[in-house]
């Protein structure tokens, strides 16, 4: 468990407050790429960090991420015109370019230089992986995007979704490296649609079923933590779920060999809500028109949203929890693997009472990614830049999840595995 003065350091995000600043050296999804398709298309609201934005692409196509508030009487810069490489405040005219300067102010006299001493808060936005992603920090601190791979693959061998949270990030982080709740959570219990799951890149069910109380090992890396969860596959195997743990939210599902690989990204909106995006990717080849289906059909990590990327089954209709399916279909009752982990994470309340908590030594990567992100936010007070942020090559990983002979190490037998992966 933590103290009351601990999570409130891992949970309170808002610019000024220690993980607020440290989460600031920080790149960060904030939109979907589509959300903002062509040049002048209409402006989005974005909420990051506790911070209103809105988010917009350009006349030349560039991307601009300015405060929701113009400088002028703080009227909504969301119903702007979207025009001439600028947004313009509906109320009275200012207008303002993606780098925060106001190139036009009619409602004040022509020889006036008053917009030449006006600037609206601007933040540096990149398009990437099929993402908007944002750069709410010290300019002389922003450092290159990190290089995950399913940034950097071909966009038809990549799987997007992205969908609303009612919980504080850390929670929802938590719940993606631990290894051992999807020997529950996630269990089908029809044996003719066990390899949906595998499908999904979650897991291999057999071993999970077998064997429900994982070993953890957790190895600290440059860009966050290593975690292995080994559990027994027979008298002379293991099989280990490697799970990738990256600074500052990302996680990464440990694939199922054959299968695509699956992340996920929890970005805070403010101290009781996150956005996720996940990601499902191939690395070698395009999606099928039928693994396209599946991955979209709502039964993996990727849920189902309406046109304001809220899930469909949500905290509001419980769900929607089956409990005849749940007591002959699937443990949990609940359709999909996204709206699974969202129901168990939001029921804790948008910010987990850890004080409250009683964890096990199935928690060892919990802990330890805790343990983490507070040493790293205190460092930075102490002036300690993070090392993650300024080496984004550090995010060239991939999770594994195989099974070895038992007198070999994880580390040894998960780099064999990934050397053959393409």
């Amino acid at each position: 468990m933590l103290s009351k003065v601990d999570n409130d350091l891992l949970t309170q995000t808002n610019r000024g407050t220690p993980m607020g600043e440290y989460l600031r050296r920080y790149w960060h999804p904030v939109m979907m790429a589509e959300e903002v398709p062509e040049p002048d298309s209409p402006p989005k609201r974005v909420r990051v960090l506790g911070e209103d934005l809105v988010g917009y692409r350009d006349t030349n196509g560039d991307i601009g991420l300015i405060d929701n508030y113009c400088p002028h009487r703080r009227a909504s810069m969301f119903f702007g015109r979207n025009e001439e490489c600028g947004l313009r405040c509906v109320y009275h005219g200012w207008k303002f370019d993606k780098d925060g300067n106001c190139v036009d102010m009619p409602s004040e006299p022509a020889e006036s230089n008053f917009k030449d001493k006006v600037r609206i808060t601007a933040y540096p936005a990149r398009e990437y992986g099929g993402l908007i992603w944002a750069y709410l920090g010290p300019v002389d601190k922003m450092p290159n995007l990190p290089e995950l791979e399913w940034a950097r693959v071909p966009a038809d061998q990549r799987i997007l979704s992205k969908r609303l949270q009612q919980s504080n990030y850390s929670q929802a982080v938590e719940g993606g490296i631990d290894s051992s709740h999807v020997s529950f959570l996630h269990t089908i219990l029809e044996q003719d649609k066990q390899d949906d799951l595998a499908a999904s890149g979650v897991t291999l069910q057999e071993y999970m079923m077998a064997d429900k109380s994982p070993r953890f090992f957790v190895k600290d890396a440059d860009p966050g933590l290593l975690i292995a969860a080994r559990r027994n596959a027979g008298d002379t195997n293991y099989y280990w779920r490697i799970t990738q743990f990256l600074l500052p939210y990302f996680t990464m599902i440990p694939g199922t060999p054959g299968y695509p690989i699956g992340g996920h990204c929890w970005v805070p909106i403010d101290d009781e809500n996150c956005c996720n995006y996940s990601v499902t990717w191939h690395p070698s080849r395009p999606f099928t028109e039928d693994e396209l289906k599946f991955h979209l059909s709502g039964l993996g990590i990727h849920a189902e949203v309406d046109a304001q990327y809220r899930p469909v089954r949500n905290k509001s209709n419980d769900y929607v929890i089956d409990r005849e399916i749940q007591r002959t279909k699937t443990f949990s009752g609940i359709r999909g693997i996204g709206e699974q982990d969202m129901a168990v994470q939001e029921s804790m309340g948008a910010i987990v009472e850890r004080p409250r908590e009683h964890l096990g030594s199935s928690d060892a990567a919990v802990i330890a990614m805790r343990r983490r992100l507070l040493k790293e936010a205190r460092d930075l007070q102490e002036g300690i830049e993070p090392f993650a942020p300024s080496h984004s090559d550090s995010y060239k990983v991939r999770s594994a999840a195989v099974v070895l002979a038992r007198d070999i190490p994880f580390h040894e037998g998960a780099q064999e595995e990934l050397k053959s992966m393409p």
